[in-house]
């Protein structure tokens, strides 16, 4: 049944990853990102982890999504973009090495973090009847939340308001930007 499972929730995830690269319609491809997500929140709940998957569904599908549609919606996306013209010569090698840059942080704090997560499960469950290891799989489940609340709202509580502020004001800015001003609206009618 896992492996069903896992099976269904990864063509998921690669269908809604096809789709948000492949399509040229901007709000079919946020709605890929959406079946994307929900395949990580299927990940997730057969990981057990539960709680990460009620935030991957309720913020990045339900939140951010919305917000990438209000965007899309608002400046009025309704045609793809030619690809073949670039703005900056240098755009397509520079994100190669970006992307290959965050790729090596990425694999070089997986392979440092390894070993150091703290206590496992097995070292929680311990000897002892059933009783105890009921306790120690709850202790690690509320371990498990209490560090993602002390390391987000503790440890890295500026990075978090500040995201919020930045994304306030990347929809203000659009609101802004997409507003006809009341001079151009006479002059398209005369």
């Amino acid at each position: 049944m896992e492996l069903l499972v896992f099976v269904l929730a990864s063509a998921m995830v690669i269908a809604g990853a096809l789709g948000v690269v492949l399509r040229s319609n901007p709000v079919h491809a946020a709605l890929s990102l959406v079946l994307t997500l929900f395949g990580v929140a299927v990940h997730f709940v057969s990981l057990h982890a539960h709680f990460l998957a009620a935030v991957q569904v309720i913020v990045y599908a339900g939140a951010i999504v919305v917000l990438f549609l209000f965007v899309i919606m608002l400046l009025g996306v309704d045609k793809a973009e030619d690809l073949s013209l670039e703005p900056f010569p240098i755009q397509r090698p520079l994100a190669l090495v970006v992307g290959v840059g965050l790729s090596g942080l990425v694999i070089a704090a997986v392979t440092r973090a390894r070993g150091t997560l703290g206590t496992s499960a097995d070292e929680l469950r311990g000897a002892g009847g059933p009783e105890a290891k009921l306790a120690a799989e709850s202790e690690l489940a509320y371990s498990n939340v209490r560090e993602l609340a002390r390391n987000l709202f503790g440890d890295h509580v500026f990075a978090f308001e500040f995201t919020s502020i930045l994304l306030i004001v990347a929809v203000a800015g659009t609101v802004l930007l997409t507003r006809k001003s009341p001079k151009t609206d006479r002059e398209v009618s005369e």
